[in-house]
């Protein structure tokens, strides 16, 4: 009986613990991390791409965090531990933010870091939370209000004297979005033309050239452009190894098609996915901020 008595206070001490323990806190997959279900994936593409196109022109990083609760921590407890794991903004700058929404909990944060706490005061992030965010979500509206939520605080840091960011800041392949295709069939397009002339390497370099800079004047960001110029680049030169060395192809010496054609070829292999290949920048956090409820 004594050893029944024993595993059943086992068990329920074992309980006890787990129930108590910490939420984890979640991978940082990208900056939209939405553990509820609650945004449709256009909604989380969207915001993906304002905050992507935000820190490419300012340089500070928004991450977006929504969990169905934070219990047993209070909302305070959780989000500064996410932004400790996450390290959103630049190192030494400090410019990240982070809103976190516990939907099941009825309660948010924005966390901020040292560098936007002149921006983004306590009162500050508090008035966005109360007259933005949560009259929208009073009403179900989770989508409308965290996205007009980042767009007042995007308006708020844009006033803030930053770093001008790096040509570096964080560039991933999945941020060509839709212009990927134009970066693929235009060095397809042009290369060809070009190695002739100027041959394999000079002529995928200078398709590179000319499809980065058609990109700069279509999307108007030479980060972009210089992604797109160098994809344009790469494509052109393995295009012309596939061609140039594939049997049956009868290419001359000057680059020019005699006769005969080829099945081969090469994928983009492209995907749609960009799961982890956003990261936090570094940037440290000191609790500043403020918390709501609707």
């Amino acid at each position: 009986m004594r050893a029944v008595k024993a595993i059943l206070l086992a068990l329920l001490l074992g309980w006890a613990f787990s129930a108590s323990a910490d939420v984890a806190v979640p991978q940082l997959t990208g900056r939209v991390v939405d553990r509820t279900g609650t945004l449709s994936s256009s909604d989380v593409a969207a915001l993906s791409q304002k905050l992507s196109d935000f820190e490419m022109r300012k340089g500070s990083q928004l991450a977006v965090l929504i969990v169905p609760t934070t219990d047993p921590e209070t909302i305070e407890q959780f989000s500064i531990r996410v932004a400790e794991a996450w390290k959103i903004g630049r190192k030494k700058v400090d410019d990240g933010a982070i809103l976190v929404v516990a939907k099941n909990d009825r309660h948010l944060r924005i966390e901020v870091g040292y560098g936007l706490e002149g921006a983004l005061t306590d009162v500050t992030s508090r008035r966005i939370i109360d007259e933005v965010i949560t009259p929208k979500f009073r009403d179900g509206d989770f989508a409308g209000g965290i996205s007009a939520g980042v767009d007042r605080m995007m308006s708020v840091i844009d006033g803030e004297p930053l770093p001008v960011p790096s040509r570096s800041v964080n560039f991933n392949w999945s941020d060509l979005g839709p212009v990927a295709p134009f970066a693929l069939f235009g060095a397809l397009a042009v290369g060809g033309f070009l190695r002739t002339l100027f041959g394999r390497l000079l002529g995928s370099a200078a398709t590179g050239a000319v499809v980065g800079v058609l990109a700069w004047f279509l999307m108007g960001s030479a980060l972009v452009a210089a992604g797109i110029g160098a994809a344009g680049f790469i494509v052109a030169f393995i295009a012309d190894l596939f061609t140039s060395v594939g049997p049956g192809t009868g290419r001359s010496r000057h680059g020019s098609w005699s006769s005969g054609s080829s099945s081969g070829g090469w994928s983009s292999g492209s995907s749609s996915s960009d799961s982890g290949s956003f990261s936090g920048g570094g940037g440290s956090f000191g609790g500043g901020g403020a918390s709501g409820s609707w």
